[in-house]
This record gives structure tokens, sequence and C-alpha cells, in this order.
């Protein structure tokens, strides 16, 4: 079985581009497939299990793995799945959030020289505005931008400058991991879905090189709230944050109807 259709069985895949070539070419080479993690707090919660295990079985089929962690695009903020614009934090809390955050991942994945954690902040500091608007953002339709359920939802609550550039920098993401890693699979959550596409577009437009994205379901409730969010918060995978029993508690407690999901 190849890791496409352990996807397809476990119920982990909603949308993928290229379906056919990506598949023709995971069964002919190891590929390097990477995901994004925003560190807006400081610990990894529930809902980063999903991609983790995406990941994981990628690791463990021969595939080369990224973990990149966003201290760049945190500094604007995913308007994805929000109402309003994100908390914005500083360079020191974010630093701190990805020190104590790293940890975690290796409780699930395997890091050496070629599956790596690596900062986006290291290519997005330095990044000149003027050279980005000019040989990134002319590859991008703000009618198309604004066509993507993100914008639309946003248009109605308010939508800053700053967060309509998150897709942009996303994408480049992409385009910088394949140049410098050999990056050409983005896996994400469903609602990463017009963020993920605009950089596959990119690189196949800017590089000529095949990209890939790949979407998995979110942990949603049978009611479509999103799982591990309680009253009190989120369930964190730092012990210190969500006692062992609390976490235990939780699983134990979820509704009859929302076990299937998880």
């Amino acid at each position: 079985m190849s890791v496409l259709k352990e996807f397809e069985w476990r119920g982990f895949c909603r949308q993928q581009t290229h379906p056919e070539e990506l598949a023709s070419l995971m069964d002919q080479e190891s590929i390097c497939t990477y995901c994004g993690f925003d560190p807006t707090a400081d610990s990894l919660h529930v809902g980063h299990l999903i991609p983790i295990m995406g990941l994981a079985h990628l690791q463990r089929y021969g595939h080369r793995i990224i973990a990149l962690m966003g201290g760049g695009t945190a500094m604007v903020g995913d308007p994805s799945g929000k109402t309003e614009m994100r908390k914005m934090l500083t360079e020191e809390q974010l630093q701190q959030n990805i020190e104590a955050i790293r940890p975690q991942f290796g409780r699930f994945l395997s890091f050496d020289e070629e599956n790596l954690q690596i900062n986006n902040w290291e290519w997005l500091r330095d990044l000149n505005y003027l050279d980005f608007l000019r040989e990134i953002g002319r590859h991008f339709s703000v009618n198309r931008m604004l066509s993507f359920e993100t914008y639309k939802a946003r248009l109605e609550t308010g939508l800053s400058f700053l967060e309509f550039n998150y897709q942009l920098l996303q994408a480049y993401d992409f385009l910088e991991l394949r140049r410098r890693y050999g990056c050409n699979l983005q896996l994400g959550g469903d609602d990463q879905w017009a963020n993920i596409i605009s950089g596959v577009d990119l690189i196949r437009r800017v590089d000529n090189q095949a990209a890939f994205g790949f979407t998995y379901p979110l942990l949603t409730t049978a009611s479509g709230k999103k799982m591990g969010k309680t009253e009190s918060g989120a369930i964190w995978l730092d012990p210190t944050k969500t006692s062992p029993y609390e976490y235990y508690q939780y699983w134990v407690n979820l509704d009859d109807a929302d076990v299937a999901k998880c």
C-alpha cells in the first residue's frame, strides 16, 4: 500500500492537486513534504496532531519531511478561519514559542540532515519588499484572491492589508523550500487550500517545476465546531498547560457522534 492509499483509507485526504501525477511520482521516488506551523502559542494543541501524524506516515514510508516554523508568517497572521485579526506577537514572543514547541515534534517525528525543522524567518526577515512585489506579487490576481472563501468571509467583518499579504508569503515559503531543499509537496488543513494552491501555481509558473498540494480534514465535532476547544481553552500537548488527566477526560467525555471523527 502506498502512503497516499493509506491516507485515503484513514480518511485523511480531503483535496489534492494533480493526483495522478503525484501518485506516479511517489511510486517512483522519495519526495519531500512540508507542513507549516505558526508559533502563535507556546505549545501545540490536539489539532496539530493531524498534520504531525501525516508527516509521520510520510516519513515511515521513506519520504523526507520538513516541519516549518512560521516565525516570519506569524508576524503577519493567517486570516484563514478567523473572523477578526489575530493578536500581533513580537519577534521575541514568537521565538520563545518556537523554542517551546520544537521538542514536542520530537515525540512523533525524527529529524536529521534530510528531515528538518526550520524557521521561515530565515528568508522572510530580510526580504526586500519592492523586489518581492515585482518578482512574486505580479503572479497573483487580486480578483482570484478575493474569490477564495478565506477573504470573502473576512471582507464582511474587515480584512487588513497586512493579512491580505499572508497568502503571498505562504506561497513564497513553498517556492523557497522547493529551491533550497527540493520540497515538492505541501500538506495542510482544508482551510489552507487557497494558500496551498497559490504556492503550487507559483512554483509551476516561476520555476516550471512540479509541485503539489494536499489537504486533510479539520478535526471538528459533529456540529462543525473545531475539536480540541473547551470552556477553559485549547487542549494542549504540553502537560503543564493541559494535565494528562484533563487530556484523558476530554476524549472520554466526547459525544458519541464525535468519536468516529477521532
